[in-house]
């Protein structure tokens, strides 16, 4: 019988105001997803985490914790555990991923771990938050990688067979940024130890509810900018009933930080932030942002602390020149604007979607409902 185990890789962040709700916030999905795990019956839960208060309220939990290195390295911290444990099947996840998944869920991700031969299933190919693998002795023969993002890449090299989850809230929602967490709340999403987390925060986001008013105008337009996946634009559009427009700029920031930057970016780097938001607000009535790929310098990013800040319309709290003129500027934006990372404009959307009709309604939206006409006769 195949040894199917599952391994949450928990980091720790700085002391920051957005680290540490980030932090916290998926230390709570983590807990959620531990409860989900154990009915899922492996044959064992580990976690891997420098954090040692966290840790002692996991083994309450029937998990076995082992502190990480530091620095740490996701390739070498997961070699090591699956080479320990002699682990066969693997469920991955880094912490604050899964946040959506049901028992069946985790279920059918054990069962395809458990089949015989070398195969990995991702929530997202081209960055990993949460994996299935199957002949996971082989990953001791691979080359992974530092950080989890690129582990597809590193599979597929390895000859893996790859596979990809369809996107949807579930494969995609990460918390990754304090803006994931505001929309989480903003949705009403998550496991109970999350829940209870988010109504504990007092958020007050300066500019969410008016974002998510014109998601739901007819007349209004919103745009999108950053590393968009079509086909979660797609469903975006398909679900709100404003008009989208957008630019889909920055895919593979990690992958390839060599790259000559973004056109946005080029155009930022003309005119200051504050022109940048008055040339959006007269083509937008609001803008949901990917930040990393905007503001990045060859693939460069500030430390969390800065780009935490920013999410939170904070300046003053920013140190990188950029980012604290830029977020100053979104604050006084003629539009309202969402600021965040790579997750905003994936699982975020789908949150988004669903927050925009909280306590809201059309008679008919936008959209018309789909008619296959090779089905049923006109």
């Amino acid at each position: 019988m195949t040894r199917t185990c599952a391994v949450v890789l928990h980091a720790s962040l700085g002391e920051s105001l957005g680290e540490r709700l980030v932090e916290e916030g998926r230390e709570a999905s983590t807990r959620d997803l531990v409860e989900t795990l154990l009915h899922a019956r492996l044959e064992g839960i580990f976690a891997v985490t420098p954090d040692e208060e966290f840790g002692r309220s996991l083994a309450a939990r029937e998990v076995v914790v082992r502190r990480s290195d530091d620095p740490f390295h996701f390739g070498r911290s997961l070699k090591e555990l699956v080479a320990i444990e002699r682990i066969e099947g693997l469920l991955y996840f880094g912490s604050g991923s899964g946040v959506l998944l049901s028992d069946s869920n985790v279920r059918d991700l054990a069962d395809f771990a458990g089949q015989t031969g070398r195969q990995a299933l991702f929530n997202n190919f081209y960055s990993c938050d949460f994996a299935s693998i199957g002949g996971a002795q082989g990953l001791l023969e691979a080359a992974l990688p530092a950080i989890d993002n690129s582990l597809g890449f590193a599979l597929a090299e390895a000859g893996y067979a790859c596979f990809a989850l369809p996107r949807d809230a579930r494969t995609q929602v990460d918390i990754d940024t304090p803006t994931d967490l505001v929309l989480l709340a903003a949705a009403e999403r998550g496991g109970r130890n999350l829940r209870d987390f988010l109504a504990s925060q007092a958020w007050n986001h300066p500019t969410l509810e008016s974002l998510l008013a014109c998601l739901v105008d007819r007349s209004a337009r919103v745009y999108l900018i950053g590393r968009l996946n079509p086909i979660v634009w797609a469903h975006f559009e398909k679900e709100v009933a404003c008009r989208t427009s957008g630019v889909v700029e920055g895919r593979g920031l990690r992958g390839y930080p060599d790259r000559p930057g973004t056109v946005l970016g080029r155009i930022l780097e003309e005119a200051d932030p504050s022109e940048f938001f008055r040339r959006l607000a007269v083509v937008a009535d609001a803008a949901v942002i990917d930040t990393r790929a905007l503001l990045a310098h060859g693939g460069v990013l500030p430390p969390a602390s800065d780009r935490f800040a920013s999410d939170l319309f904070r300046p003053g709290d920013i140190a990188d020149p950029l980012w604290a003129e830029f977020t100053a500027a979104a604050v006084s934006s003629p539009i309202p604007v969402l600021l965040g990372g790579h997750s905003l404009v994936s699982g975020g959307l789908y949150l988004l979607a669903e927050a925009c009709w909280k306590g809201r309604d059309l008679p008919f939206r936008l959209h018309p409902k789909p008619f296959d006409w090779t089905k049923e006769p006109l």
